[in-house]
């Protein structure tokens, strides 16, 4: 899982080359929905969601054109939880369109609760709210859909925000940011693409730190607003969450993770 600086030939897909049968990331937990949840579901699920193409089904790229209805960058937010960064950043970038992975149906169904608010009147506070339609959801693990889901170069950003830190030693190898996922997303990131990542657990942050910088097709850029951010083809100024706060008010301090995709 280390030779993230491996050549391959021309044409071979850099997932192929580098995924071997994985230790899962993610957890198992409760993921029952509200009655008033579950029909927002019914209702929206079938236009605004997917699940996740079986990591042993053939492949087939996703058809962003089309699922969107036009043409614009694509940002992919890997674990959007209940996506409350996920509405925020995509409100105020109407302009790009943004595809929130997550494994659990709660998060994502919550998500589309929070996006009927915005144009549905009779839903809830957010009356008033342009309706937000840059978005769209898949239920699944985040590896999986960037290799059978997206090509090379197709991604203008991908956004990880406060992964699960698996803190025990001998479970960070579940860890998502490791050097094949991220050799992946730099194949997947167009040139000038960004990597975001987050993360309020400091041993994490050294690691993603270390594997970020490692990997030859990104180049890290400073997390402090300035020129360089300015001038990135997506925005990396996240809304501070529930989570973040609680994180806050505990001494833990964020880590803000930005690599640019070289050409």
């Amino acid at each position: 899982m280390g030779d993230h600086g491996r050549m391959h030939a021309p044409g071979t897909d850099v997932a192929s080359a580098y995924f071997l049968p994985r230790v899962t990331s993610v957890r198992a937990r409760r993921s029952t929905i509200s009655d008033k949840q579950q029909e927002t579901w019914d209702r929206l699920w079938p236009e605004l969601g997917r699940q996740a193409r079986d990591a042993d089904a053939p492949a087939e790229l996703l058809d962003t054109r089309a699922w969107f209805g036009r043409s614009a960058p694509v940002v992919l937010e890997i674990g959007c939880g209940t996506g409350t960064s996920t509405l925020a950043m995509a409100q105020a970038e109407p302009d790009i369109d943004v595809v929130a992975v997550e494994v659990y149906r709660r998060g994502l169904a919550q998500l589309l609760a929070a996006i009927d608010r915005t144009s549905n009147p009779d839903t809830g506070p957010d009356t008033g709210s342009t309706p937000v339609t840059n978005i769209r959801l898949i239920r699944g693990d985040g590896v999986d859909v960037l290799t059978h889901m997206f090509g090379p170069d197709s991604l203008t950003g991908v956004r990880v925000f406060f992964p699960d830190p698996w803190p025990k030693a001998r479970h960070h190898k579940r860890r998502l940011l490791q050097p094949a996922t991220v050799s992946l997303i730099a194949n997947r990131l167009r040139p000038g693409g960004v990597l975001h990542a987050a993360t309020d657990h400091a041993d994490y942050a050294d690691q993603i730190a270390e594997v970020g910088d490692a990997e030859p097709r990104l180049r890290r850029i400073c997390a402090d607003p300035g020129a360089d951010t300015a001038l990135l083809p997506m925005s990396v100024v996240r809304p501070v969450t529930k989570y973040e706060e609680k994180a806050q008010h505990a001494g833990s301090s964020v880590a803000e993770l930005l690599w640019e995709r070289t050409p």
